[in-house]
């Protein structure tokens, strides 16, 4: 006999897949093009990165930690790799997570305190928000996406109603990331830092910048945002996640040592959770080498190359309108700041499914992943990417767009039904 939650849960499946918000594991077929995951600089494929992994895999190790980082799963290697990130992107200390989602939602959760404020994009990631969810901090406004206007409005109006904030009392924490996952562009980060100092009593003002779609990707070897605009001293935290261009698992909190001592101390998803093995921590040692080595330059320069070569060719395409004048596809704007790309559409669905036909791997975002009426085709470029392959794409998307194929018709026949 089928209980009332597995009833209860069933339609609410139900009414997810009426709304085309249903999600699903697929797996892509072995003979596509890759354009939609976050290995930015193509190193999961690596010979280079694999000879250099397997160099930390010689010998006798354990293969798992042991334990939760405060107990049993510590070690002087992990210890060494934080020391040695931190230095790369100008820190003074950092401490590993499992994974970004731990990193944000572990700061966010415990480091605001009592009476504290926090000020976000409006397009910060989800382990933002399920961190502020936990946090002490009650007062949490966002602010429309990478406006400073907007940042300075809200700031202004929390300082009229919160007296704590002017008389140095409360503390205000800002929100960030340097490359947005959805839309590919970055942060006004210089900016954001002079509203914070203009508007802030001195050191009440915190800025948390999420890095993780930089890092590899932007700066100086790759060391993210903050570091190629010189802003590490004023940056409170910086998260660094390796699931992206360095292909491995895992993130850093960069940060001050005192700092790294509260959430050793505070931090739940540290303190609750077995710790990363030797294995995924030579991984991640692995594929910094090769950035602060400088040998992994020649795959960042040719993703840069590869960038502003689908950014060109995207710009040749027409916007179309249907019957009713509404746009069907409009391209990012440019020029493009990282190697993410959306084309917005009304049909994201229709429009993914005719690319993956013709054997490109991109992926529809609907909401709740993004806004209404904010949908569209995520693409991602990647150092294994051929010009030829890119150009291919830019020709699927203008068939599409043209109703070529059973392109656009039947997209808006679907729509209609």
């Amino acid at each position: 006999m089928m209980s009332n939650l597995t009833e209860t849960m069933r339609n609410i499946l139900e009414r997810r897949r009426e709304r085309s918000g249903l999600r699903r594991l697929t797996t892509a077929s072995d003979n596509s093009t890759d354009f939609s995951s976050n290995d930015f600089l193509s190193l999961r494929t690596s010979a280079q990165l694999r000879a250099a992994y397997m160099q930390h895999l010689t010998g006798e190790f354990d293969l798992g930690s042991g334990g939760s980082r405060l107990l049993d799963g510590n070690s002087k290697f992990a210890e060494q790799l934080e020391t040695d990130i931190a230095a790369f992107h100008g820190a003074p200390a950092g401490l590993l997570f499992n994974s970004g989602f731990d990193a944000n939602s572990g700061v966010y959760a415990c480091v605001p305190q009592a009476g504290d404020v926090i000020i976000y994009d409006e397009y910060i990631h989800a382990s933002v928000h399920e961190g502020m969810r936990l946090s002490r901090a009650r007062t949490r406004v966002s602010f429309s996406h990478n406006s400073v206007a907007s940042l300075r409005e809200t700031l202004v109006s929390i300082k009229r109603v919160n007296s704590s904030i002017t008389s140095g009392n409360a503390n205000v924490f800002i929100g960030v990331e340097s490359v947005y996952s959805m839309d590919g562009d970055v942060a006004p980060l210089a900016d954001i830092v002079c509203c914070m100092d203009e508007l802030l009593p001195m050191n009440n003002g915190y800025i948390i910048v999420d890095e993780a779609h930089a890092t590899g990707v932007v700066g100086l070897r790759g060391a993210g945002l903050v570091c190629d605009l010189g802003l590490q001293d004023r940056v409170f935290v910086r998260v660094h996640t390796f699931g992206k261009a360095l292909s491995c698992n895992g993130a850093i909190v960069l940060c001050s040592d005192i700092t790294r001592q509260y959430l050793i101390n505070y931090a739940r998803p540290l303190i609750y959770s077995t710790f990363m093995s030797y294995p995924a921590l030579a991984a991640i040692r692995a594929s910094y080498e090769l950035l602060w080595s400088g040998k992994a330059e020649t795959q960042r320069s040719r993703l840069w190359k590869l960038i502003q070569h689908f950014d060109r060719r995207l710009t040749e395409l027409d916007v179309k309108t249907d019957a009713h004048g509404a746009k069907l596809v409009q391209v990012s704007p440019t020029p493009a700041k990282s190697p993410i790309f959306s084309i917005l559409t009304s049909y994201p669905r229709e429009l993914a499914r005719f690319c993956q036909d013709a054997g490109f791997v991109v992926r529809p975002i609907v909401p709740p992943t993004v806004p209404r009426g904010a949908e569209r085709v995520r693409v991602c470029l990647h150092t294994c990417n051929s010009t030829s392959e890119i150009d291919s794409l830019v020709q699927c998307i203008g068939r599409w767009m043209n109703g070529s194929s059973g392109g656009q018709g039947s997209a808006w026949k679907l729509s209609r039904l």
